[in-house]
C-alpha cells in the first residue's frame, strides 16, 4: 500500500472509531506511522484529509451498491438498494454521520451523486413497469428520505441511549414507504 492510501485508510479508521468531531491528524499519523509533514504533503491540511476520507467513504458506499447482486424484479431491486444503503450506515454510523455532515456543508461529491442516481434508475425501472402510485420524483424523495431516516436511527442510538433499531423497525420504515409509492398488488398479479 502506498503512503497516500495508508494515510487515507488510517483516516477512515479514525472516522470510524471517533467520528468527525474527534477527528485528529495526530491519530491518523500514529495509525499510518507517518509524520505530520508527510500527511500535509499528500493532503494539504487536516480538512483536505477529512474531505478525501469522506469522498473515499462515499466511493465505498457506491461500490458496495454496485457489487450487490440486485434482483431482476425492479420492486425487489429497489428494496435491496434501500437495504444496502441502510446496512452501510448501520455498520459505519460515525462515518455515515460525517458523510452526511459534509454534504450539508455544501460539498459536491461525485460518488454521492452516483448513489442517488442509482436510486433514481431503480425508481425509473419500477415506473417503466407501471407500478408507481406517485410520480418518479416523489417516489425518489420518499425512498431517499426513508433510507436516511432509518440510517439516522443507527447514528443516534448512543444519543438516545438506546440500542440500534430492531430489524423489524427498519423493515417497517422501508415497507411503509413502499406501500405509499407502489400500486398495490392484486390477486391477478400473483397468478
Amino acid at each position: 500500500m502506498n503512503t497516500y492510501d495508508k494515510i487515507l485508510a488510517a483516516a477512515l479508521k479514525v472516522l470510524e472509531e471517533e467520528g468527525g468531531a474527534q477527528f485528529s491528524t495526530r491519530a491518523v499519523t500514529s495509525i499510518a506511522q507517518v509524520t505530520a509533514p508527510t500527511l500535509y504533503h499528500h493532503f494539504g491540511s487536516a480538512d483536505g484529509l477529512l474531505s478525501a476520507a469522506i469522498v473515499e467513504a462515499f466511493k465505498q458506499l457506491f461500490e458496495s451498491k454496485i457489487a450487490a447482486v440486485e434482483s431482476a424484479i425492479p420492486e425487489m431491486a429497489l428494496r435491496q438498494g434501500w437495504d444496502d444503503y441502510v446496512r452501510f450506515a448501520a455498520a459505519r454510523p460515525r462515518i455515515y454521520a460525517a458523510m452526511m455532515g459534509r454534504l450539508l456543508e455544501g460539498a459536491h461529491i461525485e460518488a454521492a451523486d452516483q448513489s442517488y442516481q442509482a436510486l433514481v434508475q431503480n425508481i425509473q425501472r419500477v415506473d417503466a413497469e407501471g407500478k408507481l402510485a406517485v410520480s418518479a420524483q416523489i417516489a425518489a424523495d420518499l425512498v431517499w428520505a426513508s433510507a436516511n431516516t432509518a440510517s439516522w436511527l443507527y447514528v443516534t442510538a448512543q444519543i438516545r441511549k438506546a440500542p440500534p433499531p430492531q430489524p423489524d423497525v427498519v423493515d417497517l420504515i422501508r415497507e411503509s414507504v413502499m406501500k405509499i409509492i407502489l400500486i398495490p398488488r392484486t390477486d391477478a398479479d400473483s397468478e
